[in-house]
């Protein structure tokens, strides 16, 4: 009953929003379809202003099932993917999440919606600038952006109890597990760019590493300084 009253209340909201009417068509068809279930994470994703986080120009693909280029030759992830990666780290409102590859800001700010702390890496600074910027404008108060190497996480705002990282690497970085709480969990898609990618759940247990594979997915390949 609860639900029925907070889509009731954002189809309101809808009235005067078309953005909003395609954000709940979004969550209703593409990403609770396909079993995504925590209310959280479907709250955020009918809350975070997609089209607001895109290239002007794409914002009216923003609400479709589809990664978008978002310039230097990077992608905003489908919906799907953010909402299903999100679920994976189970997020709780008394979280520290550190996000590998912020982007335009989107991952970031669906994080930011559910737990009480988000720090992102980029390694473009351009990128990285810009979502800083576009974050601060709509209002995200919890999430921190650095320009730098990924591969080194953010070990001074550490330890997290989550990373996601949002490109593909051949490994998991050695500096990023080493950053995980106990109990942490860390989602990372592996493989190379020419090969089959895989995206794997990594859980800290007792100083251990217990390892999910969770099917094949397609990303961008993780930058490095040079």
């Amino acid at each position: 009953m609860k639900n029925h009253w907070i889509l009731l209340l954002f189809l309101l909201i809808a009235q005067e929003d078309p953005f909003q009417a395609r954000r709940i068509e979004m969550v209703e068809t593409q990403i609770a379809a396909r079993g995504i279930k925590n209310p959280e994470v479907l709250m955020a994703m009918r809350k975070v202003p997609r089209h607001l986080l895109v290239p002007k120009e794409l914002a009216e693909y923003a609400y479709q099932d589809r990664p978008l280029p978002i310039g230097e030759g990077q992608t905003i992830s489908q919906p799907y993917m953010v909402a299903y990666m999100t679920s994976l780290i189970q997020p709780k409102n008394d979280m520290k999440v550190l996000e590998i590859g912020t982007g335009s800001g989107y991952q970031a700010a669906v994080l930011a919606e559910i737990v009480d702390k988000v720090y992102s890496v980029e390694i473009i600074a351009s990128l990285g600038e810009k979502a800083q910027e576009d974050l601060k404008n709509l209002g995200y108060k919890n999430v921190r952006v650095k320009i730098g190497d990924g591969f080194q996480g953010w070990p001074e705002r550490g330890p997290f109890d989550a990373i996601l990282v949002t490109a593909a690497a051949e490994s998991p970085p050695a500096p990023l597990l080493a950053q995980l709480k106990e109990g942490g969990i860390m989602i990372i898609p592996i493989g190379s760019q020419d090969s089959i990618q895989e995206l794997v759940r990594l859980e800290n247990k007792n100083g251990k590493i217990k390892t999910t594979r969770l099917g094949a997915v397609r990303f961008v390949p993780f930058t490095r300084e040079k």
